[in-house]
């Protein structure tokens, strides 16, 4: 009986496209090139997709026969050598999918690709490059006027940019789910496993089993998240036609990973944020929710911490933390023919039983389980009544849905003026953050998939033993979600993200054993590598919904930024609001046609002739929803049943339909991931090796002087940096051209100063600030939650740096060690007679050195020759005795491995 689970690895990993007259043939492979399939695509239907699979997995061998002979019948004359009848048509590392407009399909093929992140030995790559292919002949295809028009505007979605996707790992999914689906008890699986022989025939099976006592390891295969899936109408024609092998899924969003070396071990921090494919679409032509509960820039970022040194997802370390923003579940919107900087809020329908909340927080439940905290950073108090609007309403529908819910399980509102703080020069933004922050992690709690370590039970901790989630026997669940916003979704909720995952990592790292306390300061290499992970982040999320970069980043909330960060933080806001302006209609359409939202019909209004898109998006203007959901009873009634574990992880029948169980042998290459990472048959350098390129804490960020404590945990000063967060390669110059000018320089403009039209700073609110005086000088700002005060005189004394006063006269014992150094010293190099002389008078009667090896004299080194064990040594006799042809008997494990290598290579 097979005693483990592991994830199913794609088959389908390189693909050639081989082209004829009438049929293109797509030869996909697995790495180690032993497994191929092939799918045969019709060229002579103008506008219908005909795509054969027939599910045989073949071999090297057989392929090339078969690609012989189809090269052979398609030759215009029979035996003719001079032409080919088959034609190699491009080469690729997946298929996106397929997609019509007005004329035939086309196949969409990544081309290029480039490792992003590993987790557990699961490579993400970032998808580099694409080929559009035209499917059908050119002698029947019809032509259209309006084809080109709409490939252009496909096209507009630039698949290059931060697209991710994972052959064996589900990028739609947590850590946490993956692993739980990993730790289904095998009675489960055997039950769910239904089609272990029917895909393919081995006549070795039954008899490995039985060999190896019934070591065999079960495959699981988890449907896609289809909410985070970008390429799901692109694959839906053939989903339910092809092997599951050629649907890769591919995310949009963002992923990073760097190392943080800890003495030496080596520890992956991990981003990964994953955008939704549902109410997609830019900055202000898509504000709020839609009449199915999807919110506007909705992203759900993880971050994943991993032991580098163990790389299983079974015997390894691995935590995680989810937390999500999204806009404000209302019906809202803005509108942008005004050409103001911040067109004006209007609800745009009336929802007196927060209909589309409750859709929202409904999903949330069934994905994340309770508690929901919403974190809602937009503005109370103001002269002209503009984001205070949407604060109103979100407080009563939360408040009224809440009386509904059981008391444990309310939604949690902590509503925060982060931009009145930020102009109050008498508040600490970020000392206010971390209050929330550890009250957030401590309801929620975080994902780990190993039970609490001893050394937390030998010192214990008061905020480690208040921490929420679920402990179960195999480690922590994280029960509950942190949803924030502002209006855009970017600069100030990017940096209450920050916050919140720093807080999470204290947590992770101590649960991991690698800190004595779940506390992280500011200005250490870690927090500083995990500050430039979140600033990427922000920026890349910035740019696909607004438009530009982040405006406010972390250290302008902080106020260190340099003085020069001010004019870009402006040019950054006049480029979002030129992007916001111009190109965000064509953007919205873009992406629009790629999700499948429009679909051009023949006869139809074209994309570009519609006057908005509003009813593409809410489903219900278009037709009458066959439901009414209950307005007390919002919830499904599965999904309260299981709170505050979430349903989507709950063993039950509806989510183990979701899965696809196989069994496999212990050596099959579709579960084994160590030679899917290492792959010992391929010839790899150092050079080419991910994890060499990776950011490194000690590479990056621990400074370069000889001495310093190598620990990244250690507060570090802000010059003392090999590396700085912003990013850019003149921070540097510009630290000094700072210090330079500082003098003469008129005083920096406080951040009330900055852009009026950027996200945090409206104008409207600064009556209460009037009266202050707005010149500000150098202040460097502590962290009060994070780090001790910084003394005022940071030249240490002479007795902390050497541990003696040099003043003082020195003891006849240090004095003979210190002669003993220096004879030491000279004896390595050739030196002059008088030299010589001069310093045997001096250390005469002081010094004496003996040997104490019995090799030459002026080694002071003891050696002692390796010693070779019994089985080493029988080893090395039976390879000598095979080199003169006596042979040894083989084993019973040697004729079994001997098999399944034969049944592996061959059949």
């Amino acid at each position: 009986m097979p005693t483990a689970a592991a994830p199913i690895i794609s088959s389908v990993q390189k693909l050639v496209l081989y082209e004829t007259r009438a049929r293109y043939f797509l030869v996909g492979s697995n790495h180690a090139e032993t497994k191929y399939r092939v799918l045969k695509i019709d060229r002579t239907e103008p506008k219908d997709l005909v795509i054969i699979d027939d599910r045989h997995v073949y071999t090297q061998q057989e392929v090339r026969e078969l690609l012989g002979r189809l090269d052979l019948g398609n030759r215009t004359k029979m035996g003719q050598k001079g032409s080919s009848g088959l034609f190699r048509a491009v080469s690729a590392f997946g298929v996106v999918g397929f997609v019509r407009f007005l004329e035939g399909y086309y196949i969409v093929l990544i081309t290029k690709r480039r490792k992003m992140a590993d987790i557990g030995g699961h490579a993400i790559y970032k998808i580099e490059d694409t080929n559009m292919i035209y499917i059908p002949n050119d002698s029947v295809r019809i032509t259209h006027p309006d084809e080109a028009r709409y490939l252009r505007i496909f096209q507009n979605v630039d698949l290059s940019s931060n697209f991710y996707f994972s052959y064996s790992y589900d990028l739609s999914h947590s850590l946490q789910y993956n692993l739980t689906v990993l730790r289904m008890p095998l009675e489960m699986l055997k039950s769910e496993t239904t089609q272990s022989r029917q895909e393919s025939f081995d006549i070795f099976e039954d008899e490995g089993l039985i060999t190896q006592g019934g070591s065999g390891v079960f495959g699981i295969c988890s449907e896609p998240y289809m909410k985070y899936v970008w390429n799901g109408e692109l694959l839906g024609i053939i989903k339910n036609t092809v092997h599951r092998d050629w649907l890769l899924y591919i995310i949009h969003g963002f992923c990073g990973q760097s190392k943080l070396l800890i003495y030496g071990r080596p520890v992956y921090v991990t981003l990964i944020a994953r955008r939704s494919s549902k109410f997609a679409g830019t900055r202000f032509l898509k504000r709020g929710a839609n009449c199915e509960g999807d919110v506007a820039n909705e992203v759900e970022t993880e971050q994943i911490l991993c032991d580098a040194s163990v790389m299983s997802f079974t015997a390894g370390s691995y935590s995680s933390y989810v937390q999500v923003r999204g806009s404000v579940p209302l019906y809202w919107s803005q509108d942008i023919s005004t050409m103001m900087p911040k067109p004006p809020i209007t609800l745009d329908q009336a929802d007196p039983f927060a209909h589309v909340a409750a859709l929202h927080f409904d999903q949330m439940l069934q994905r994340f389980g309770s508690p929901i905290i919403i974190l809602n950073l937009v503005k109370e108090r103001e002269k002209r009544k503009h984001e205070r609007i949407l604060s109103e309403e979100l407080v009563a529908a939360v408040t009224y849905l809440n009386q509904f819910l059981p008391p444990e399980h309310t939604i949690v509102y902590i509503p925060w003026d982060m931009a009145k703080y930020t102009k109050s020069k008498l508040c600490n933004v970020l000392d206010r953050l971390n209050v929330i922050a550890e009250s957030v992690v401590k309801k929620t709690g975080f994902f780990v998939n190993r039970p609490d370590s001893y050394c937390s039970t030998l010192r214990p901790d008061e905020k480690w033993n208040e921490l929420g989630g679920c402990v179960i026997s195999t480690g922590r669940l994280q029960t509950g979600i942190l949803r924030t916003n502002c209006v855009d979704c970017l600069d100030r909720t990017n940096t209450a993200q920050f916050m919140v995952g720093k807080c999470a990592l204290a947590y992770q790292l101590f649960s991991l054993g690698l800190i004595d306390k779940p506390n992280l300061q500011f200005d250490t290499d870690a927090v500083r590598l995990f500050e430039e992970l979140y600033e990427d982040h922000g920026d890349t999320l910035s740019l696909q919904y607004g438009g530009s970069q982040l405006v406010h980043r972390v250290k302008t909330y902080r106020k260190i930024a340099p003085w020069t960060q001010h004019s870009k933080d402006i040019m950054q806001t006049l480029s979002r609001y030129y992007s916001n302006a111009f190109s965000d209609a064509d953007r919205q359409d873009s992406i629009n046609l790629f999700l499948g939202v429009f679909h051009p019909i023949e006869g139809k209004p074209h994309l570009w002739e519609l006057p908005t898109d509003f009813y593409l998006h809410h489903k219900n203007t278009m037709r009458l929803l066959p439901t009414r959901r209950s307005y007390t009873h919002w919830w499904t009634p599965e999904v309260i049943k299981h709170l505050p574990l979430p349903y989507d992880e709950v063993i039950c029948a509806a989510n183990l339909r979701k899965l696809i169980v196989k069994k496999f042998h212990r050596y099959e290459e579709e579960i084994d991931i160590h030679n899917e990472f290492f792959r010992p048959y391929e010839l790899s350098s150092f050079d080419d090796t991910f994890c060499l390129a990776m950011t490194s804490s000690a590479r990056d960020f621990m400074p370069k002087t000889v001495g310093i404590d190598p620990s990244p945990f250690t507060v570090r000063k802000p010059d003392e940096t090999g590396k700085s967060v912003l990013g850019n390669k003149s921070n540097r110059e510009e630290a000094v051209l700072q210090r330079k000018t500082a003098a003469s320089a008129p005083p920096p403009p406080s951040e009330e100063a900055v852009s009026s039209s950027s996200e945090d700073d409206s104008g409207t609110d600064r009556e209460e600030e009037g009266s202050v005086s707005q010149r500000s000088t150098p202040v460097k700002m502590t962290d009060t939650g994070d780090s001790a005060k910084v003394p005022e005189n940071v030249v240490q004394p002479m007795k902390e740096v050497y541990g003696i006063n040099l003043s003082d006269g020195l003891s006849e014992e240090d004095f003979s060690i210190y002669s003993r150094f220096v004879q030491l010293g000279q004896s390595q190099h050739k030196q002059d007679k008088s030299s010589q002389q001069l310093c045997s008078r001096c250390s005469d009667g002081v010094i004496k050195l003996t040997p104490i090896s019995a090799f030459s004299q002026d080694n002071i080194y003891e050696v002692q020759p390796p010693r070779v064990d019994r089985k080493s040594t029988e080893i090395f006799q039976a390879h000598i005795q095979a080199s003169q042809g006596i042979m040894q008997p083989l084993g019973k494990e040697d004729t079994y491995m001997y098999r399944e290598y034969i049944r592996n290579r061959y059949l």
